[in-house]
C-alpha cells in the first residue's frame, strides 16, 4: 500500500512538474524554439519536482546524502527518464503537425513515458531510508 500511495503522490507532483514544464515552454517557445525551450522548461520542472517529492512523496525517507548530493542524484535519475521523455517529444514534434502546433501534447506524451522510469529511480536510488 505504501508504494501505491507514493506512486499517487509522485504522480501528483508530476502534474505540478508538467504545469511548470508546459508553462515555461509556452513562454519560451516563440523566442527559443520548441527544442531549446523544452530543455530549459525541463530544468525548471526537475527543480520543482525534487523539492515537492522530498517534502510530499518521500518525506519519511531521508537519505545519507547532503541536499546538494541528493539533488545531484535526483537530477541524474531524472535525466534518464528525461531522455526518454525528450526523445518522444522530439519525435512527435518532428512527425506530427498537430504536435508542432501544440507542443504541450508532446510534453504530455513524454511526461507519461518518463513517469515509470523516474518513480522507480527515485524510490530505489534516491529516497531510500538512511541506515
Amino acid at each position: 500500500m505504501a508504494t501505491q500511495n507514493q506512486f499517487l503522490r509522485f504522480s501528483l507532483v508530476g502534474i505540478a512538474g508538467f504545469i511548470v514544464d508546459a508553462g515555461v515552454l509556452t513562454v519560451l517557445v516563440d523566442s527559443l524554439g520548441p527544442y531549446v525551450g523544452r530543455l530549459i522548461s525541463f530544468g525548471f520542472a526537475v527543480v520543482t519536482t525534487w523539492l515537492l517529492n522530498r517534502q510530499f512523496t518521500f518525506e519519511n525517507k531521508r537519505n545519507k546524502f547532503s541536499m546538494a548530493g541528493e539533488f545531484a542524484r535526483y537530477l541524474s535519475a531524472m535525466i534518464v527518464g528525461g531522455v526518454a521523455n525528450y526523445a518522444l517529444y522530439a519525435a512527435l514534434i518532428y512527425l506530427m503537425v498537430t504536435v508542432q502546433n501544440w507542443p504541450i501534447l508532446g510534453v504530455a506524451a513524454g511526461s507519461i513515458l518518463g513517469l515509470g522510469i523516474n518513480f522507480t529511480l527515485a524510490k530505489n536510488w534516491i529516497f531510500v531510508k538512511k541506515n
